[in-house]
């Protein structure tokens, strides 16, 4: 293994001399070291276009949202599937995060799993992987055979395929339809990718996940009007889209929240088309979830 070469392993010249620092010295290069991500994902906008793109291509079939890494880059791949479930209301299988190594990966490394070639692909036979799903692989490093497994099982299936790694001509990049390259330069801390690394791949997953919702009707103006009611703060955060929605009053949202079995996006239809909850029913059915397109 040839590391020498990659972006995310160099060291960082600005960063000499980490451990003769204060803490406000730190503190203020590693801002100014962060500074530089959302940078380097401006420059990648174009191929992130293209992810979200085939995402809601995929979400039209009825296909999934399958993101997989190994570290750093599997968690957060998981953390941002699972985030979809109480943002937009989708079910747990419509966005899946796979991590080398299972669950007990999100918390212990589980020594070898990331160098199966194997195993990737036997995580997304385990989920009946079809032609419809879209797949990322995740890997800063772009070359973990976890991840290009998969992408290659992937692609012989037929399935569209993406990626996120934050080095130039990353060996992972070869088995995608849609590769996503990265520069952040060099880490803060050298080669811990968990640093701009991580930041720039959770800036990316933030906007593929969120505006492939968008194009599926999962949000209303910038409302996220399929949010699930989970606690006491999202019932009373329910509420109050559905007034930003509507410009209603406070009883109103609630009466129409219950009315409508807590389902926000209904009672903004209802109360927008002034119309029961059977019509409202029927006209979010006609319109595919679109409130824009039901008034």
């Amino acid at each position: 293994m040839n590391l020498e070469n990659l972006i995310t392993e160099k060291r960082n010249k600005d960063t000499f001399g980490l451990d003769k620092m204060s803490v406000s010295e730190a503190v203020t290069l590693m801002n100014q070291e962060d500074k530089k991500v959302a940078q380097a994902v401006e420059k990648v906008l174009p191929q992130v276009e293209n992810v979200i793109s085939a995402t809601i291509e995929a979400f039209n079939k009825g296909g999934r949202l399958i993101y997989l890494g190994a570290g750093t880059s599997g968690r957060l791949g998981v953390l941002d599937a699972a985030e979809c479930v109480p943002t937009f209301g989708v079910s747990p299988e419509m966005v899946i995060g796979l991590i080398a190594g299972g669950e007990r990966a999100m918390t212990i490394a589980v020594e070898g799993a990331e160098d199966d070639l194997e195993l990737g692909k036997r995580d997304l036979i385990h989920l009946a992987l079809t032609k419809d799903d879209m797949v990322i692989g995740i890997a800063a490093s772009g070359r973990t055979p976890y991840v290009i497994g998969a992408l290659d099982y992937a692609r012989e299936i037929g399935a569209n395929t993406g990626t996120i790694s934050c080095n130039f001509n990353a060996e992972i990049s070869q088995h995608a339809n849609l590769p996503i390259e990265v520069d952040c330069g060099a880490e803060f801390l050298t080669g811990s990718t968990r640093l701009k690394a991580g930041t720039a791949q959770k800036l990316i997953l933030n906007m593929i996940s969120t505006i492939s919702m968008i194009g599926i009707g999962k949000v209303y103006n910038n409302l996220m009007v399929d949010v699930k009611a989970t606690n006491e703060k999202l019932v009373e955060r329910s509420k109050r889209i559905i007034m930003q929605a509507t410009e209603c009053d406070y009883e109103t949202a609630t009466l129409k929240f219950s009315e409508a079995q807590e389902n926000v996006k209904l009672a903004i239809v209802m109360i927008l088309t002034q119309t029961d909850k059977k019509t409202a029913e029927q006209k979010l059915i006609s319109a595919k979830g679109f409130v824009k397109d039901t008034l």
